[in-house]
């Protein structure tokens, strides 16, 4: 892999991507497979970087049998410094990600008529630290801490996103001979959630952690790279169905997973380095429905220090 196909996977390596889980939308805070592909140990280049990833697909878990519709776009400023703790070199950044997400469904109480729904907004922010090591002989390991901070959003997903979740990821990377393989390992843990919700047709109070994998096996030729991904995702905690203190009934809620097989093609442009993923679910668990879904990667440089120049004496 060369220097700047690893550039995109470094960068997004300090990523940690926001994504939703509500009663219809359960499942993982960060979206399954987002990583997969990408080179999330690699150290950065001392710098500033601008990265947006962009996500279209169905709702996994939409009623069953409803035409779906689920996006998110999430631009990033990642900030590689030029310090190092313990031999890591570190890395900062920020996020501010949208989603969107629309329904149209039957009515379970009027045979015959369908309801819909659409909702977009801005979501769980998140800031992160990161160290990455750069072992030689190919192989690079890094470690990512940061939080999804809850915010308040009744008039669009009511308070769906109003819960901090504290993120952590592994990263494990080798590249040799033109391939790459690597291995991303994400584990949330969900905090207190600040209210109750009723999104979609089955209101709900859930407070799940999760794990989720990303993995990739990948070979560049030239500007160019080609392989295949593999991601899964398993949340924890199950629930009966009962009345909250706020007097809102919620369903039971069953632990959900899938695993899902997709194809990777990537470009290097020069300056702008693309990502592309096309992947569908082949096994699911409590999901209502397999999702198959299109991602994009594009990550750009800001600004990088210049190189001291050498100065020569003269006689």
């Amino acid at each position: 892999m060369n220097f700047k196909a690893k550039l995109i996977g470094a960068a997004m390596g300090a990523l940690g991507l926001c994504g939703v889980s509500t009663a219809a939308l359960a499942g993982s805070t960060n979206p399954p497979g987002e990583r997969a592909g990408l080179d999330l140990a690699t150290p950065l280049p001392e710098g500033v970087y601008f990265v947006n990833i962009t996500g279209v697909g169905n709702w996994r878990d939409a009623v069953t049998g409803a035409d779906s519709n689920f996006s998110y776009n999430v631009p990033i400023v990642a900030w590689s410094t030029p310090w190092n703790i313990l031999g890591g070199h570190v890395q900062l950044l920020v996020a501010a990600p949208e989603l969107m997400a629309g329904e149209n469904y039957a009515d379970p109480l009027a045979p015959g008529f369908r309801n819909s729904f659409f909702a977009q907004a801005i979501y769980n922010p998140f800031v992160a630290g990161q160290l990455a090591w750069n072992f030689g002989n190919g192989f690079s390991v890094s470690y990512l801490a940061g939080a999804y901070i809850g915010i308040s959003d009744a008039g669009n997903f009511n308070n769906a996103f109003d819960r901090t979740t504290f993120h952590q990821q592994l990263a494990l990377a080798y590249h040799g001979g033109g391939w790459n393989a690597t291995a991303n390992l994400m584990l949330g843990i969900l905090g207190n959630q600040g209210s109750c919700y009723a999104f979609g047709p089955v209101p709900s109070c859930q407070n799940n952690d999760y794990f989720n994998y990303d993995l990739a096996l990948t070979h560049t030729f030239g500007k160019w790279e080609f392989g295949m991904v593999a991601f899964g995702s398993t949340d924890f905690g199950g629930y009966g169905a009962g009345w909250n203190a706020s007097g809102i009934y919620h369903a039971a809620y069953a632990e959900q997973s899938q695993f899902a097989l997709g194809g990777l093609m990537g470009y290097n442009f020069g300056p702008v380095i693309t990502q592309f993923i096309v992947s569908t679910d082949v096994a699911t668990s409590n999901y209502n429905n397999k999702q198959t879904q299109f991602l994009a990667h594009v990550i750009i440089p800001i600004w990088n220090p210049e190189t001291p120049k050498v100065v020569t004496a003269k006689y």
